[in-house]
């Protein structure tokens, strides 16, 4: 293991210390699994504006991260994904189609990076996540 100092902000070393603390470790601990969690993140592989998107989530609101949360793709798009699936696996589908169902996966994915992230968020922040919390609520229920 290599020594290395780095100076950091009283802030950040009583939250260090806080999550030291509450996990019964010292704070180096803390601050050396944060730092290798941070490094090794899959999100270093993603466009910059991606990255952007996910990291802005932290200063977000704790309602406005549940309302994401539970955001689903719209009826429509989940639909015609469903269809243009079906196609690929008949092999009936066109280039073009083939083209959009690309696309819809990739906002599907999207999306669901944006919820993992959003839920990290919220466990973090002390919340107890379920099964049930990743789905849309409806008016009345």
């Amino acid at each position: 293991m290599s020594d290395y100092t780095i100076s950091i902000s009283d802030e950040l070393y009583e939250k260090a210390l806080r999550v030291a603390q509450a996990d019964a470790r010292s704070v180096d601990e803390v601050i050396r699994a944060r730092l290798a969690g941070a490094l090794d993140e899959p999100t270093l592989d993603l466009p910059t504006d991606e990255r952007a998107e996910l990291r802005a989530l932290a200063y977000l609101s704790d309602d406005t991260l549940w309302t994401l949360l539970r955001e689903q793709l719209p009826p429509l798009k989940q639909a015609r994904m469903s269809a243009l699936l079906e196609e690929n696996s008949l092999g009936t589908i066109n280039a073009a189609e083939y083209q959009e169902l690309i696309e819809l996966v990739e906002d599907g994915q999207r999306l669901t990076l944006r919820k993992a992230e959003t839920m990290r968020l919220l466990l973090e922040r002390g919340y107890a996540v379920h099964l049930d919390d990743l789905q849309a609520r409806h008016a009345g229920g």
